[in-house]
């Protein structure tokens, strides 16, 4: 296969030039390659406007219909992870341009630092580390999560491995989602927000999933009740997230997403005590991180062959 040239216009802060699968690419390509985020749409096109075929690695901008409309020649976007939600699908199809992402490459990983926010939240691990370390032996206060109801919303690849964890700790599980198969534990939604201990969210962000839960939400929510979102921050309202959180209408939080990211100084969730954060990282293990490069590096190669795998 002659030698082509692979537009990355955003591996920062970088991560495939240190994996594994970087130097197979350089082997096979030429590369236009930045270390730095693209701060504007117009340094976005910029970087690729030649591009018949780019890497994404960060969502920072969005490949919007300007974005497609001013790269003329591209014929393959190639998005290093599941969330598409920063390309414009549409404008893509309409230009002519193949979208590719890596379903399920994280789903392990992403599943597990579910089931860590939740013990976290539950267990209050956070605090009660704080308060040993400054000379206290905090007593009581922790859920039990053997026995519980884990009410699972959106059973893609990462909540169906998620399910599988809350009922390997003795859980009782039931699910809402988009698309159910035969067998799935499904409730209608309503009656998982009255009955769940614990409501995680799984699903993709889109126009109908936009602000999916909010007040009339949390007004369902036992005032037990913990939140966990490692899908998109979008997917909740975060002001009714503060309200419900603020005023014990539900127990507490595990949120690795936000709807500003990073999470600005001084957000109303960092004062939380009853809040577990962390930064959009849960698919961030280095199993996940090479075997979801390594898929975004071969569904180019999948699409140079004529046989595109993984096409949103």
């Amino acid at each position: 296969m002659a030698k082509f040239t692979v537009y990355i216009p955003d591996d920062a802060p970088p991560v495939l030039r240190s994996s594994a699968v970087f130097p197979e690419l350089a082997a096979r390509a030429e590369l236009s390659y930045f270390d730095t985020l693209p701060d504007s749409e117009e340094r976005l096109i910029e970087r690729i406007r030649d591009a018949e075929i780019v890497l994404n690695i960060r969502s920072s901008q969005k490949f919007s219909e300007r974005v497609f409309d001013s790269c003329p020649r591209l014929r393959l976007l190639s998005v290093w992870g599941t969330g598409t939600d920063h390309v414009e699908l549409a404008a893509a199809k309409a230009h002519g341009v193949t979208v590719t992402n890596t379903p399920g490459v994280s789903a392990v990983s992403i599943a597990e630092h579910t089931l860590a926010l939740l013990f976290a939240v539950a267990r209050r691990i956070p605090q009660i580390d704080r308060e040993t370390r400054a000379g206290g032996w905090p007593r009581g206060r922790f859920v039990e999560l053997r026995g519980k109801t884990c009410g699972i919303i959106g059973l893609g690849a990462i909540g169906r491995q998620f399910a599988r964890l809350a009922e390997g700790i003795g859980m009782r599980v039931v699910a809402w989602t988009m698309h159910p198969r035969p067998g799935d534990p499904i409730v209608p939604l309503d009656e998982l927000y009255r009955t769940a201990d614990a409501v995680s969210l799984h699903l993709r962000l889109s126009p109908e999933t936009q602000g999916f839960v909010g007040a009339a939400q949390f007004a369902l929510m036992q005032p037990s009740a913990i939140l966990i979102n490692t899908a998109r921050g979008a997917i909740v309202e975060e002001a009714a997230l503060v309200n419900a959180l603020t005023s014990g209408r539900i127990a507490g939080a595990g949120l690795d997403v936000f709807a500003a990211e990073p999470l600005p100084p001084g957000h109303p969730l960092t004062a939380l005590d009853n809040v577990v954060l962390s930064p959009h990282c849960a698919g961030i293990t280095p199993e996940a991180l090479e075997a979801g490069l390594r898929m975004s590096v071969e569904n180019i190669w999948a699409f140079l062959e004529g046989r595109p795998e993984h096409v949103v």
